[in-house]
């Protein structure tokens, strides 16, 4: 499955930023054992590389688990080296395509959108997702009905379910989520969040 089709069949992407490379390489491990499949390490994650070697070495070569916060073609050089599936960036960035995995690129005004596609994104990821709201998304879909569309940052469990219901391809989640199980914090805890979560997005309430 590749990430849009699991976007759009599980309708999450976490999102794991933290200090402490081992905890997020467990938090990372925990996350695809609780069955959110899409998870994003970010560059600014401690050792960030070697927790996305070891994540696909461990969860098997079909794994996505991809780089995030790649704001340019040489940290999506060191990324793809390291194994990740796909790419995530916060904004704009030139020099992805010829790497040939997908890229799910930041955008958050209509003309940044349009500039996404143009360099290949295959899908958008909504940026700050907590600058309009889910309101801003329903606004968008009336010029960009196909596009798909990624919300990210602000997104809680209602907020989820909100752009959910408004047509996200899917949400990404990060401390709602993740909390402080990537600086080693209660892993229990985040499998009875992550719970919430895929609850919520298979059609289910907070």
């Amino acid at each position: 499955m590749n990430l849009v089709e699991s976007l759009r069949t599980h309708r999450l992407l976490a999102i794991v930023r933290g200090k402490d490379a081992a905890a997020a390489l467990r938090t990372v491990i925990t996350l695809a054992e609780e069955g959110i499949t899409a998870v994003e390490v970010s560059l600014t994650t401690a050792d960030a590389l070697t927790v996305i070697r070891q994540a696909r070495a461990e969860l098997g070569p079909d794994a996505l688990v991809g780089a995030g916060t790649v704001r340019s073609a040489p940290d999506a050089t060191r990324a793809v080296d390291a194994g990740a599936s796909y790419l995530v960036t916060p904004a704009l960035v030139d020099g992805l395509e010829p790497y040939g995995i997908p890229v799910l690129m930041g955008a958050v005004t209509p003309s940044e959108i349009e500039l996404a596609l143009a360099r290949g994104a295959a899908a958008i990821k909504l940026f700050p997702g907590s600058l309009g709201g889910p309101g801003y998304l329903r606004a968008l879909r009336d010029p960009f009905p196909e596009v798909p569309f990624v919300p990210v940052g602000g997104v809680d469990a209602q907020a989820a379910r909100d752009y959910l219901d408004l047509g996200a391809l899917a949400v990404g989640v990060g401390s709602p989520l993740v909390g402080d199980a990537a600086d080693g914090g209660d892993l229990d805890r985040l499998r009875a969040r992550a719970a919430v979560f895929r609850k919520v997005a298979t059609g289910g309430t907070p």
